[in-house]
Formats: structure tokens, C-alpha cells, sequence
């Protein structure tokens, strides 16, 4: 299939129109060997040597995903989405500097905490949606990586992507940015100006709730890139088979599920900043979200499926209200077809900067007047309890 002749939507749909060449089957076979026969000459002219770097069906789940994310130098599918992000930061030196969002997805910040420091990586958090802030972080010719999260989880915080890239760059650093919740059918970060893409696969690239994944993509097919492949080959970070399967059936219907999550998102978004019993919607989609007009401008075709509430009547209250829906489901992950409602708080601990009055919400295909409804009778019957 011509990948220049099509849209992205079609080339996904067929997952590159990959034909299997025994069957003519539409929908290609999983490979699962683990080794591969050596040419009489010693060599291998398949490509393939080993399972643990090479895998078909791997190889094609990273096909679609690079192209959706119009990766020049492809993508690469790990084993979880914390597998991905980490493959990045332990590409960098003891005694690099990075500069690191300060709200974004709250494990990889605590192994920013932790381990990295271990390993002598300096880490600086800021918001960085404030670009003087993030300007005045960066420390040209120390930092060599800028982390950045856009939209951020929980608040849906937007961060300039263009932006940051130029005082990466600057500065000579790289820019990673984790896409998670925004995916390539909203935001393009490489064509942005990032250099790196990360994506935790789990959650609406596979959109079904059965996979666990990463990815990541770049650029350019650079030093920097070769160390990542090179620490995922000598991890043994790389995706299983079965998984990369799923996960590329689940990119097939990918636009078609971020579409209507998105569309139903904003209708929440505008419908509970209406109820009596919210204080505050956060959404990028909504005028009054401070980074609204960033976002309007970088991302495209909605503006995500990811959105939080501030109830009235505090902690007690936004637990309340989660004990008692009925349609969303009370669940840690994001993404898939079914609404999940957390209290995000609980989850991240002492010293998270998740409000204690915030909920939260991962819109999913459902009837969106069936999921105001169910949100409507949990907000009254929270507050009550």
C-alpha cells in the first residue's frame, strides 16, 4: 500500500494493508518464534536473528504507530509504557541534567525521584507550561533532555510543544514528549519539533484494556535513538507477539474511538460546568482552560478524551461520588471503551499535586447522555452520604 496516496485514517484502518502472503488473509498472523534459521553461508538474509530484537508482528505494530506519529526514524513497542520512558532516560549519561514536567504521570515521576537519581541523572521539575519557567531550567550545554507531558495527567495541564522544542534545542537538549493522552489522531509532537514520542500503549492506542505497552518514536534516526534500541535489546524491554497483535487491532479502529471519546468529552466538560455540584471542569477543550488556546492551536480533531472534575463539598464528597456510579467503572487506567472514574489522589499518595476534591475521568463509547446521567445521580448521591 502507497502510505503517500492515503490518509492516516485509511492506512490505519488496514494496518498498512499488510496481506498474509501464505493465506492472502486480510488480517496477518502473529509470529511467535523465538529463533530463525542461519543462511548456508552463515548469514542471516532474512534480517531476523533472534526473538528478543526481532519480531513480524512487532515489526508491523511499529509500522502503523510510525506512521501515525510520522516517526522518520519508526517507532519501537516495549513492554509497558514505564518501559518506554525509562529506555529514554537511561539512554542519557550519569551527570546529564533533565528538565521534567512537574504534572505528569505520577510513577514515572517517582522513578525520576529515586532511581534516576541512583544513577546520577539530575532532574529538575518545573511547570512547563510556562516557558520563561522552563527557559530558565534548562541549563545549555548541562541538559540534555527536556520531558515534557501534554496534556498532563490528572490536571490537563498544555504545554507548548513548539515551544519547549526551541529551548531544548537551544540549549542542545532533546525534547520527549508523552503523548499518552492525546495520541497521534489529536497531536503530531515530531512534527512539532520534538524528537521523541512516548506513548504508554496500554491506554487508548490499544483502547481495549487488554494489553499492557509502551512505545516510543522518534525523528531522527540519530546517536541518541541508537542508544535507546540499544538499552530496549539489552533489557529485553521488547513487546511480546500476542501483545503487538492486539495492540495493532486496536490501532485499526483507533480514530473512530478517538473521535467519539473526544466529541463526548467536550459534551461532559460543557454539561458539568453547568452542574451545581461541580466547582471546576478541568478540559482543554473548554475557553476558560488556561491552556486552551495552546491547545486549539497543537492539537487537532478534538481535544482528548481525558477530563477531571473538582467537586463541591471536598474529599468526602468526591469519594462519595465515586463510590456510587453506576456506568463508569472505578479503575485505575484510561483510554478504553468502557468510562473509568478514579480519585486520582488516593492513588498518588502523600506529596501528589492532584487536588483531594478532583475525580478523575476517562470518557469511553458509551452514550454520552447516559454517562452525564449516571455522573449526575453519583454527584447527588455522594453528597448526600
Amino acid at each position: 500500500m502507497t502510505a503517500t496516496k492515503w490518509t492516516k485514517r485509511s492506512l490505519a484502518a488496514q494496518a498498512m494493508g499488510k496481506i498474509d502472503p501464505t493465506t492472502k488473509g486480510v488480517v496477518p498472523p502473529i509470529h511467535v518464534s523465538t529463533t530463525y534459521i542461519r543462511d548456508e553461508d552463515n548469514g542471516y538474509s532474512t534480517g531476523f536473528i533472534y526473538g528478543r530484537p526481532d519480531n513480524e508482528t512487532v515489526h508491523e505494530a511499529q509500522a502503523v504507530l510510525a506512521m501515525l506519529e510520522e516517526a522518520k526514524a519508526g517507532a519501537l513497542l516495549f513492554g509497558s509504557g514505564m518501559a518506554a520512558a525509562t529506555a529514554v532516560f537511561q539512554a542519557l549519561s550519569p551527570g546529564d541534567h533533565v528538565v521534567a514536567s512537574k504534572v505528569m504521570y505520577w510513577a514515572l515521576r517517582a522513578w525520576l525521584l529515586n532511581e534516576a537519581t541512583r544513577w546520577g541523572i539530575k532532574v529538575d521539575f518545573v511547570e512547563t507550561d510556562d516557558l520563561a519557567a522552563l527557559k530558565a531550567a534548562v541549563k545549555p550545554g548541562a541538559t540534555k533532555l527536556v520531558w515534557i507531558e501534554t496534556p498532563s495527567n490528572p490536571l490537563w495541564t498544555i504545554t507548548d510543544i513548539a515551544g519547549a522544542a526551541e529551548i531544548a534545542h537551544a540549549a542542545g537538549a532533546k525534547l520527549a514528549v508523552d503523548s499518552t493522552c492525546a495520541s497521534p489522531v489529536h497531536t503530531r509532537p515530531l512534527t512539532l519539533g520534538a524528537d521523541i514520542v512516548m506513548h504508554a500503549a496500554t491506554k487508548v492506542l490499544n483502547g481495549h484494556s487488554d494489553v499492557v505497552a509502551g512505545a516510543l518514536c522518534a525523528r531522527e534516526d540519530d546517536e541518541f535513538w541508537n542508544r535507546v534500541k540499544t538499552v530496549r535489546k539489552g533489557q529485553g524491554g521488547i513487546l511480546g507477539p500476542f501483545e503487538a497483535y492486539l495492540l495493532m487491532r486496536g490501532m485499526r479502529t483507533l480514530h473512530v474511538r478517538q473521535e467519539r471519546q473526544a466529541a463526548s468529552a467536550m459534551a461532559l466538560a460543557q454539561r458539568l460546568s453547568a452542574h451545581p455540584l461541580v466547582a471546576r471542569v478541568l478540559y482543554p477543550g473548554l475557553p476558560q482552560h488556561p491552556g486552551h488556546d495552546i491547545a486549539a492551536r497543537q492539537m487537532e480533531n478534538g481535544f482528548g478524551f481525558m477530563l477531571s472534575v473538582q467537586v463541591t463539598g471536598g474529599e468526602a464528597a468526591a469519594i462519595g461520588t465515586a463510590a456510587h456510579v453506576e456506568l463508569y467503572k472505578r479503575a485505575t487506567s484510561l483510554g478504553g471503551v468502557e468510562s473509568l472514574i478514579e480519585h486520582r489522589a488516593s492513588i498518588e499518595g502523600a506529596g501528589s499535586p492532584c487536588p483531594t476534591d478532583l475525580l478523575r475521568l476517562s470518557t469511553g463509547i458509551e452514550d454520552v447522555d447516559d454517562l452525564y446521567a449516571d455522573l449526575d445521580q453519583a454527584l447527588k448521591a455522594g453528597h448526600r452520604s
